[in-house]
């Protein structure tokens, strides 16, 4: 045998005989790396033919396992070995190599090590500059360990050397079948970082089928019972297949473990490509004079040290702050977070805007924006007092109803001008959404807070005076109930935590002052209405509406169609004209549309001529420029006929006069007709009147046969105009009585109230606005039900100037004041028409 090792640097492989074998080998004990190249000039039978003695020394290893024909480095560290090797390289003897089966054992004895072992030659020692000692083993045969036969100075033992089964050399499969575990070991190596890649080298050029499997099972990092499964197989060809299925598995992991290793290396990069872009992004940025997102996040971290808000809302802003911070800014869901945390800052928590609480220059403020209203007014400046005694207080929930054009909506505006506070509108009108009061849940795209919140945010006040117009006409569908939202915002025992489905933190609203503004409360949800304090504005008398047009009315026309201040002049003569011809309304907005059309007509003749003809418009020009009356007022028609007695009756524009007519006419069944376009509940206050002078016709002297003689016709003029209410009771009732007897009713009188069968008189509403048309018709005198009184003395005495009332409780009290004694000029005369009736009836 020649064998000739060499110790070489593993960078001059390339100066090394084609014949040269490559092994790298890890010291398992502890010691260096270091690659050794052997030079055969044999072959596994001159290896194979060895005589040994069978008692040999034990070199016992830690997890290492030799074969057959392969050159090992192992890292000495027993004293007891040191001298095993130094005493078998003086004699150039044969060693038994065998493996622990514990590695932490330091006295290994024969049941502590394997039996099966392979018979090696030292080819070298090595003192290396740690001090340790190395030696390069060569295994030449396996062998079974029998017995320790001693133990001092080191392991003796009996072994058994066993006979290697080779194949046949023309063997093909076998051939292909060490090509197979050569391909897999050289496809181990490239997928796995434990080797070189120069290993590959060594594999490809070592020929000898026993020295290539040897090498494979020695070096490859296996388990160190799979090593010794292997050295036991006698068969070479048997010991290959069972490499080859160990081989498999191998690298199956191997090019497992890579791939997953390259599918991480390529996320490391494309986080790393990110990475690099946004810091490109951030220096463009920053040379552009731009903030980047930390810049922007820290930022907002500033501002929210500035604000004054609860524990709790602040902790939430800091933990959404942490998560805009930790989310992407190409992400979606990073300008949904942005866009909440801007809207949490933007909202002026805790800033409060200081009260003039100065109440003579508050009422100076409201008298000058509006005339009359003094129910208003005067609830405004009861507010104001109690908050300049106590300094803090709930802001009330007002709600003002009346008809349109009374100026509901800017009298907010003129509060918000008395308190010094800022003022908001929302329309209410066509809202049929829940999310236009609680806003959107956060997470979706493009959500938003509700319209109080972005009304506040715009004010940037958290008392401002917010007006809630058409409060009455509130929609509901599908998508919620609006007015159900407001319960908890016109709540002043709820509002103070406002909750909006956007913010998701509660909002104190206790210090807004809410006021809504409604044309009917009926369409108004019980549950709401209850929450609101009701102060009723009710029509102008012309009166009213005559300062109003020559205050405000006037100069802001004046001013709007390009005209000089007190230009053009309106007498009280001509605006009354224009009230009473021209409009029929409660409230100011028509009167303010026809001051408007007739100030464009003077604009277009001085624009065309450079001129006025007259800067004072009288009564008789307001046919040339409005055109002919539009209206006639009600007037009083006397008292000549018997069964026309005038009522008084409430509309949406204000109240009016009407005239309720009963005729007689002869026919058998005494027949009932109603006619006047009259509602359900007004035929109703017919038949219960009607019925009331069956029952009571001795008291009134009336022939009880009349009834069954004669057809009764109740007609209300107008008959376009739907009419219902049960206020013509008592009017329908003296009509009957009137025509039953002939007897004429009072003159200039007019009277409203509701009927019982019984005959009681119940009370009505809209009780000014009745009175102001009596007054306008030339009424004076009124019966009204005793329970209206009070209605009475809450009006203002210059209203009720020129009238009289009489207050009843008993239809007779009314009969009794409303018929007089003197019957119409040409009575009918029922006693001739009755004895006719009776020949009639003999023929």
């Amino acid at each position: 045998m020649l064998y000739k090792p060499v110790i070489i640097d593993i960078t001059k492989r390339n100066e090394m005989k084609k014949r040269n074998y490559l092994l790298d080998s890890e010291d398992r004990g502890g010691g260096s790396s270091f690659s050794v190249i052997a030079d055969f000039e044999g072959n596994e039978e001159q290896l194979m033919n060895i005589e040994v003695d069978d008692v040999l020394p034990v070199l016992p290893l830690r997890n290492m396992v030799l074969f057959p024909g392969v050159f090992m480095p192992v890292s000495l560290g027993r004293l007891s070995s040191l001298k095993l090797v130094r005493e078998a390289e003086k004699t150039n003897s044969y060693i038994a190599v065998v493996c622990q089966k514990k590695s932490e054992t330091e006295s290994p004895l024969f049941d502590d090590l394997h039996h099966i072992g392979t018979v090696a030659k030292i080819i070298r020692t090595l003192e290396m500059p740690d001090q340790t000692t190395t030696v390069i083993l060569q295994g030449s045969k396996r062998m079974e360990l029998k017995e320790i036969t001693h133990t001092e100075p080191y392991l003796k033992g009996r072994i058994n050397l066993l006979e290697e089964v080779l194949p046949d050399k023309a063997d093909r499969e076998f051939q292909a079948l060490v090509e197979a575990c050569k391909d897999l070991t050289v496809r181990y190596i490239k997928s796995s970082d434990m080797f070189p890649q120069e290993s590959t080298f060594a594999i490809r050029n070592i020929s000898n089928p026993m020295f290539l499997v040897g090498f494979i099972c020695t070096n490859l990092p296996l388990k160190k019972d799979e090593k010794i499964e292997l050295l036991q197989i006698d068969a070479l060809r048997e010991r290959t297949y069972h490499l080859l299925e160990i081989l498999n598995r191998e690298v199956q992991l191997a090019e497992i473990k890579e791939s997953i290793q390259m599918r991480a290396r390529e996320d490391i990069d494309q986080q790393q490509r990110e990475y690099f872009l946004q810091q490109q992004i951030k220096t463009i940025q920053d040379e552009l004079g731009g903030g980047s997102q930390e810049q922007e996040i820290e930022e907002m971290r500033a501002k929210a040290e500035k604000i004054k808000w609860s524990d709790e809302v602040k902790k939430t802003f800091l933990k959404e702050v942490d998560k805009l911070e930790r989310t992407h800014s190409q992400s979606p869901d990073y300008s949904v977070q942005l866009n909440y945390l801007q809207t949490m800052l933007s909202l002026p928590w805790g800033v409060y805007t200081p009260d003039n609480l100065n109440l003579k220059n508050a009422e100076k403020t409201l008298n000058k924006d509006h005339y009359g209203l003094e129910k208003v007014k005067e609830r405004i400046l009861e507010h104001l007092s109690v908050l300049k005694l106590k300094g803090d207080m709930k802001s009330p929930i007002i709600c003002l109803y009346g008809p349109p054009g009374v100026g509901k909506t800017s009298l907010g505006r003129s509060i918000a001008a008395a308190l010094k506070r800022k003022y908001i509108r929302m329309s209410l009108g066509g809202v049929h959404d829940e999310a236009e009061i609680r806003g959107h849940r956060k997470t979706y795209i493009g959500a938003m807070p509700g319209r109080i919140i972005k009304s506040l945010i715009k004010a940037g006040s958290s008392n401002p005076v917010f007006i809630l117009d058409e409060i009455d006409k509130v929609g509901v569908d599908r998508q919620g109930d609006p007015s159900s939202a407001l319960l908890e915002v016109l709540d002043p025992e709820q509002n103070t935590t406002f909750h909006d489905n956007f913010l998701d933190v509660d909002y104190d609203l206790s210090k807004v002052m809410f006021i809504a503004t409604a044309n009917n409360l009926n369409t108004i949800p019980g549950p709401l209405l209850d929450r609101m304090e009701l102060i009723e504005v009710s029509g102008y008398i012309t009166e009213e509406k005559i300062e109003i047009a020559r205050r405000h009315l006037v100069p802001k026309e004046l001013e709007a169609n390009g005209m000089k201040k007190n230009s053009i002049k309106f007498p009280k003569a001509t605006l009354e004209a224009i009230i009473e011809n021209y409009t029929r309304e409660s409230g100011v907005r028509e009167l303010e549309k026809k001051i408007g059309k007739i100030l464009r007509k003077l604009a277009r003749q001085y624009a065309t001529e450079g001129s006025l003809d007259k800067t004072e418009i009288k009564p008789e020009d307001l046919y040339g420029l409005l055109g002919a009356p539009e209206y006639t007022r009600d007037k009083y028609q006397g008292n000549e006929y018997a069964g026309v007695v005038t009522g008084l009756a409430w509309t949406a524009v204000g109240g009016e006069i009407l005239f309720v007519e009963t005729s007689l006419s002869r026919g058998k069944g005494g027949r009932l007709t109603l006619t006047g376009n009259l509602g359900d509940v007004m035929k109703e206050s017919a038949m219960l009147a009607l019925e009331y002078i069956k029952a009571h016709a001795s008291m009134l002297c009336i022939n009880e046969e009349i009834f069954d003689n004669w057809n009764i016709h109740i007609h209300v003029p107008e008959g376009a105009i739907p009419k219902d209410g049960p206020s013509a009771g008592i009017t329908m009732a003296t009509s009957l009585a009137s025509a039953l007897t002939q007897r004429k009713v009072k003159a200039n009188l007019a009277m409203t109230g509701e009927i019982t069968l019984r005959g009681k008189v119940l009370p009505v509403g809209g009780i000014k606005e009745k009175i102001l048309a009596a007054k306008r018709a030339g009424i004076k005198e009124i019966i009204l039900c005793e329970e209206n009184r009070k209605n009475i003395e809450e009006i203002q005495e210059i209203y009720l100037k020129g009238l009289a009332f009489h207050y009843v409780k008993d239809i007779k009290e009314v009969l009794a004041i409303a018929l007089t004694n003197e019957k119409v000029a040409d009575p009918i005369d029922f006693t001739v028409k009755k004895e006719n009736t009776e020949k009639k009836e003999e023929e």
